[in-house]
């Protein structure tokens, strides 16, 4: 209970400041040892990911990173609930056609840039996780996300590479959302947890959303995809077993 009860403190301080990564990343480490037991293995999940969104027309995948924390449940000596919150999540594309933005200075200056889509995300995935021979794993189920920046980012060479960048907000356009806060999408992956089970576990996982991003989206649906390689380091673990160990003596 106590192991659930400081899980249940790291999430609500997630919930309260989403994009403040490091504030996040800190707490988590600070509670590391204490969100450890036999049945519950805690610790933070990072890496790379390349993300695309469906149907935008002749864009490229956009290459970015991911951090978090997750919690693995031990339900048998197999089978697993992964979770955890990703406090930094990047979906979007790159390859977007300029634009105007409503200056016509900038779009002078903007009209061959090369326009990255980014669209930030704190992710929740809910995933079953299969283990064979202690270190080989499946896993599959859902994410929930929950989108609170998006940018368009525009880039083009005035005197040197890429030297002139302008950042643009598309989250809202004349004061409305653009985007919908929600996005909910299915997750598959697999992975291998190092020193024979027992330390940090690398792994793949590709994401495919159902919803359409896009509010009164008139053209095609638009969907979040992403290919995660995944770092997953436990924090705090070896502490909490030798103070299990120290008290079983």
């Amino acid at each position: 209970m106590k192991n659930l009860k400081y899980a249940l403190i790291l999430v609500f301080f997630c919930l309260i400041c989403a994009p403040y990564t490091r504030s996040q990343v800190l707490i988590s480490l600070l509670l590391g040892d204490k969100l450890n037991s036999d049945k519950l293995e805690f610790g933070l999940d990072g890496g790379a990911n390349l993300t695309r969104i469906s149907n935008l027309e002749d864009t490229k995948y956009l290459p970015d990173f991911h951090l978090g924390f997750y919690f693995d449940f031990k339900l048998r000596p197999k089978l697993f609930i992964h979770t955890g919150v990703i406090v930094k999540s990047t979906m979007g594309a790159r390859g977007i056609a300029p634009y105007s933005v409503g200056n016509e200075y900038l779009d002078s200056l903007l009209i061959d840039s090369d326009v990255y889509r980014k669209l930030q995300y704190w992710n929740v995935p809910a995933l079953v996780r299969y283990r064979f021979y202690d270190y080989f794993h499946v896993e599959g189920g859902i994410q929930l996300g929950l989108l609170y920046k998006a940018t368009d980012r525009f880039e083009e060479k005035i005197y040197d590479k890429k030297d002139l960048k302008f950042k643009y907000n598309i989250f809202k356009e004349n004061d409305e959302n653009k985007y919908k806060y929600i996005d909910v999408g299915a997750v598959g992956g697999l992975g291998y947890k190092l020193k024979k089970g027992t330390g940090m576990t690398l792994g793949l996982r590709y994401y495919y959303g159902f919803l359409d991003i896009v509010k009164d989206n008139s053209g095609p649906a638009q969907h979040n995809t992403s290919l995660y390689i995944c770092v997953s380091i436990p924090i705090g673990k070896g502490k909490a077993e030798a103070k299990r160990a120290e008290e079983n003596k």
